[in-house]
């Protein structure tokens, strides 16, 4: 038996962790000079051999700085709270997110996601407040209130940014206005003759916040075509395509704007496996213009949804953390367009 394991001996001690005055004498420079580059100070100029020497230090003792202690002396922490969607999202969005968090970083944030699941805006509000952001960019699964916008400010939040089909009184508003895409994916059928259109609706639970607005688009635009449009509820399986592919004589239907290209495409296979021909029989649309809609045969038609990149956003948000006293913004994000091909 070691000595250490012996009953009764002490503990091996801890190895020391490495400090900000360990890097200064290790690359020759300042304490300051360590805090300025590790910190991504722009206000002062260092050159690029010194930051490197400071990196190269950090990097060899395992130094990190202390998150609380940067965030005492800014005032701030450098905390971007992003809540973790928890309903499914499609590639489109996935990649806006994506933009969204590698853009944050490069401006020397730090990206915390936070699964919410389950709770209410006011035990959002309270969670995400322990944390102290400076932001918080919430994707409208939770209803915020301005309380709770308020809430999150008393706790330091500079900047509250909504993403969703309305805004909030205080928090700065990023309105995607889903209706859009129902309505331009039904006034196209319409336009190319279509009478009877059904409209496929998720049955999978929490897609309401994005298909119910694209139903009542869908809906809105077909009163105004004199057309008639059929809700068709579909779960995102083969089964329930195929079960809904069986009925499809008995709808009398000429044409179907999917939800979106993927339950689009499940549909039209499981279409044409029933003897249904795309698009003589029954056109299709999908909407968000993935590239493997173009790969089908026939080519699928589509509502492209051009939606800002992660840079403008993170540029935004950086704006207002810099600037938190300006007055509250409303930004209309979505722009939507049928791309038509022949499935249509």
């Amino acid at each position: 038996m070691s000595q250490s394991s012996k009953p009764g001996a002490p503990a091996p001690a801890a190895p020391a962790v490495p400090t900000s005055a360990d890097v200064a004498r290790l690359a020759g420079v300042s304490r300051a000079t360590v805090s300025y580059v590790l910190n991504n100070a722009e206000a002062v100029r260092i050159s690029e051999p010194t930051r490197r020497k400071v990196r190269e230090a950090a990097e060899e003792l395992g130094y990190v700085p202390h998150a609380a202690a940067r965030s005492l002396r800014a005032g701030h922490t450098r905390i971007v709270l992003l809540p973790t969607p928890h309903v499914p999202i499609g590639p489109l969005y996935s990649r806006f997110l994506n933009e969204l968090q590698w853009a944050l970083r490069r401006l020397d944030y730090t990206v915390v996601q936070y699964g919410s699941l389950g709770l209410s805006g006011d035990q959002a509000a309270r969670a995400w407040a322990e944390l102290r952001p400076v932001a918080v960019i919430s994707l409208g699964e939770i209803t915020l209130s301005p309380r709770n916008v308020a809430t999150l400010k008393r706790a330091g939040a500079r900047a509250v940014i909504t993403l969703g089909p309305e805004s909030v009184p205080g928090a700065h508003a990023l309105v995607m206005d889903q209706t859009e895409v129902g309505a331009r994916a039904v006034a196209h059928l319409a336009a190319t003759g279509r009478r009877r259109i059904g409209a496929v609706v998720p049955e999978e639970e929490g897609l309401g916040l994005f298909s119910a607005p694209r139903l009542a688009g869908a809906r809105t635009a077909a009163a105004e075509a004199g057309v008639h449009v059929e809700p068709l509820p579909m779960s995102y399986t083969e089964i329930s395509a195929e079960r809904l592919a069986a009925r499809w004589p008995d709808l009398g239907l000429d044409a179907v704007y999917a939800y979106n290209d993927e339950y689009a495409m499940l549909l039209m296979r499981a279409l044409q496996d029933a003897g249904v021909r795309i698009p003589e029989d029954t056109a299709v649309v999908g909407a968000d213009d993935l590239l493997i809609g173009r790969l089908l045969r026939p080519r699928l038609s589509t509502v492209q949804i051009e939606l800002p990149t992660g840079d403008t956003l993170a540029s935004l948000v950086d704006r207002v953390v810099r600037e938190p006293g300006e007055a509250q913004e409303r930004h209309d994000l979505m722009a939507a367009r049928v791309i038509q091909r022949e499935s249509s």
